[in-house]
């Protein structure tokens, strides 16, 4: 009655309409895996280079004091 390449095309027509109502959802959740991934890999490339400054979010370095020869502890 059917064949195998019709009943592969059913099949995957079939799973397309179901899927449709996924779709947005799924494209997001790979958008945001994709941007995951590439700030990863940039935050490791930027490690290995041990010269580039790295921030902190809400810590402040401050250097040595040329007077005492200690350093200042950050205040919270």
């Amino acid at each position: 009655m059917f064949g195998l390449s019709e009943l592969a095309i059913i099949l995957v027509v079939v799973a397309v309409v179901l899927a449709v109502k996924k779709l947005p959802e799924l494209t997001r959740s790979a958008g945001k895996s994709a941007r995951i991934l590439k700030a990863e890999a940039r935050a490791a490339k930027d490690a290995d280079e041990p010269g580039t400054p790295r921030v902190i979010q809400g810590e402040a370095v401050r250097s040595e004091d040329p007077g005492t020869g200690a350093q200042d502890t950050p205040r919270a």
